[in-house]
């Protein structure tokens, strides 16, 4: 299927790595023009010159998300260079252990910081040039916000307000012809997924459990399963899809989990 995307430049928040890297790998294999937003310079450029290198344009913006005013420079910096925006992809962010019991204030706020504050600043400043284009927006989220987790108050929290945005700013934009909806991932396997298990006791075992509780044929999600639905929810093949929170996980969050072990 034509995904219709030649050309259109779209910015990947955390588009270095990961899952963020899966979607800009879809989208230029696809004819678009990723545009990753990161903080690491030598991170963002390894992955523009690997699209080079099959002929597939892309372009790299460094930013700070954490800080408000980078989100801004970061528009600035892709609408100097093409003039244009069609699509905005809000994926940056980590699973920082921000707690209840054991967290702060400070912890907690610089976390809001890390996990969804930019998602409203990039859409804010990215707005004037969508409106234009009539683009699309999607947020990734994770299942935290509907499940919980233990330990990770700030973080839930985040997940909670990218998926209160996805359907606020859908209602918003409806006038503009603006599509938002959100990917929400619950087990994928990512490096930094792989970071977190190896910090486990047995995280051979505990990898084990939590694949096996996966109905779907009892394997993790992959970034590019997440790739190809966000990709997809941003062209226009997904015309009359808005405000919509769409679970890639293989059935892990609303599926019965004794069908993982029938």
């Amino acid at each position: 299927m034509d995904l219709q995307l030649q050309n259109k430049v779209v910015i990947v928040t955390g588009g270095a790595k990961g899952i963020g890297e899966g979607i800009v790998q879809v989208l230029a294999g696809e004819g678009a023009i990723p545009v990753i937003v990161g903080r690491n310079q030598e991170d963002n450029q390894k992955v523009v010159d690997n699209l080079a290198s099959r002929g597939l344009e892309s372009f790299q913006v460094v930013a700070e998300l954490t800080k408000p005013e980078d989100s801004e420079k970061a528009v600035a910096a892709v609408l100097e260079k093409y003039g244009r925006i069609d699509g905005l992809v809000n994926n940056a962010g980590v699973n920082d252990g921000v707690g209840l019991e054991h967290g702060s204030f400070e912890g907690f706020m610089a976390s809001l910081h890390k996990n969804v504050v930019h998602y409203y600043l990039m859409a804010h400043y990215a707005l004037p040039a969508l409106k234009v284009s009539k683009g699309s927006i999607v947020n990734i989220a994770s299942k935290t916000a509907e499940t919980g987790q233990g330990g990770t108050s700030a973080y839930a929290a985040a997940n909670g307000g990218r998926n209160g945005l996805t359907r606020e700013w859908a209602v918003e934009l409806l006038k503009y012809g603006i599509r938002v909806n959100s990917v929400i991932v619950a087990e994928c396997w990512t490096p930094l997924y792989e970071k977190w298990i190896e910090t486990l006791p047995n995280p051979k075992e505990k990898l084990e459990a939590i694949v096996a509780n996966i109905p779907f044929e009892q394997r993790m999600t992959t970034a590019e399963e997440i790739a190809n639905m966000t990709v997809f929810l941003l062209s226009q093949r997904s015309s009359h899809t808005t405000g919509q929170l769409i679970y890639v996980d293989g059935g892990y969050v609303h599926l019965d989990r004794a069908l993982a072990n029938s």
